[in-house]
């Protein structure tokens, strides 16, 4: 079938299925704690995990900007009592339903040939040496951190690709299934037994490599609402792109998708994609998201693939964490703003937690999408639930707040 011969989702249509998928089409009410928790996180899949703390750490905030009633204290029992979720790798460092441990077990064989590979040149020679020293420390002492093995090594001071042996053994035996995060002390990780910490009924399960694939393609397009092989590949990193697309391309001859065009946001050339066959009944039916502003984390789930939020919203966005200072364009830390269907600027703020302050530092609007009095409003608005949401006291402005850029 030719490319001009495809249905074809209008930009506005896509947006709005893409954002109800990622549970930014609705208010954001309602519970946010034990199950109805657990629910928000198995609909967006995993929610990242991320150190910089500069208003609050990504997890808290992907999660927050769907439910206002959310605090970072809801997290921890799901995590670490319940046992509901697991802490793992997709695209990067995540909180996953436990539910879906079984398929990580694909990614644990592939990951025990890869890393060694890499780590060997990585890494300080002998960390391989060190698997047996390590898995015995744990199972006759308890879970450890990585600053509890190998005390007879050197402590280098080059940071995280100057690991000495055993916390290189302890990473790559988390990495591969046989230990699991069981808590976090701080941000630090504490690892145990994998049997001590999932529970067995997801531990027992063994799918083998076909159905892992097809679970993993159909949770990432179900997730994604409409995607190319390749983004339904990277969702989870876990099946290759050459499964993803045999995966599609069988799929399709079996009736189970069908090939669209999805309409960008500058007009340029349409994106061909795979979607489901009621993917245009879906569309009509999706909520116009409410006109509210949520401040997001560059980590949320919505903006991980720069590409497609670049196609779906015209907005070109670079997080500039290891920019030199004298050379980002905008910020150390710079947050996307979310109003409706549309990422309408960014904004660069920080907590001065000492003194009790949300310190606004700088706004830039996109084009056409000047702030009026109303937009900043309600932008202000928005500061004022994060600033509650951090413990902040009250929302500090910089001089020249009213005379950002429209």
């Amino acid at each position: 079938m030719s490319s001009s011969a495809l249905p074809r989702l209008s930009n506005r249509n896509a947006r709005r299925l893409f954002l109800d998928r990622h549970a930014l089409a609705e208010q954001p009410s309602g519970p946010a704690r034990g199950a109805a928790l657990h629910v928000l996180i198995e609909r967006l899949g995993f929610v990242q995990v991320d150190s910089i703390n500069t208003v609050e750490r990504a997890h808290h905030m992907i999660l927050f900007a769907r439910r206002q009633a959310y605090r970072p204290k809801h997290l921890k029992p799901l995590l670490e009592r319940d046992r509901h979720l697991f802490e793992h790798w997709t695209h990067d460092a995540s909180i996953i339903p436990v539910a879906f441990f079984p398929y990580w077990r694909l990614r644990f064989d592939r990951s025990s040939v890869r890393l060694r590979e890499r780590w060997q040149n990585w890494r300080r020679d002998g960390f391989a040496e060190k698997f047996d020293e390590v898995l015995d420390q744990v199972r006759q002492h308890g879970p450890v951190m990585s600053s509890e093995v190998g005390a007879d090594e050197e402590r280098s001071k080059g940071g995280w690709w100057d690991w000495h042996p055993s916390k290189t053994a302890l990473e790559y035996l988390w990495r591969t299934g046989a230990l699991s995060v069981c808590r976090r002390e701080g941000f630090f990780k504490v690892y145990d037994l994998t049997e001590r910490v999932i529970p067995a009924v997801h531990v027992s399960v063994e799918p083998g490599m076909a159905e892992t694939v097809d679970w993993a393609c159909n949770a990432a397009l179900d997730r994604l609402g409409f995607a190319t092989s390749g983004e339904i590949a990277a969702f989870w990193e876990t099946v290759t792109p050459a499964e993803a697309k045999n995966w599609c391309n069988s799929a399709l001859k079996q009736g189970a998708l069908i090939e669209i065009e999805v309409d960008s946001a500058d007009g340029s050339r349409p994106r061909r994609c795979y979607a489901r066959p009621d993917v245009f009944a879906c569309a009509d039916e999706a909520p116009a998201p409410p006109g509210r502003i949520r401040i997001l984390s560059p980590f949320d789930p919505a903006l991980r693939d720069r590409k497609r939020t670049e196609r779906l919203f015209g907005f070109h966005y670079r997080i500039e964490v290891f920019v030199p200072a004298h050379k980002r364009v905008y910020g150390y830390y710079v947050f996307p703003v979310l109003e409706g269907d549309r990422l309408i600027g960014r904004i660069d703020m920080k907590c001065e937690r000492d003194a009790g302050v949300l310190k606004v530092k700088a706004y830039w609007p996109e084009p056409k999408a000047a702030l009026s009095k109303g937009r900043r409003q309600r932008l202000e608005t928005a500061l004022e639930r994060m600033a509650r949401f951090t413990g902040c006291e009250r929302v500090d402005f910089a001089a020249g707040w009213e005379r950002l850029p429209r």
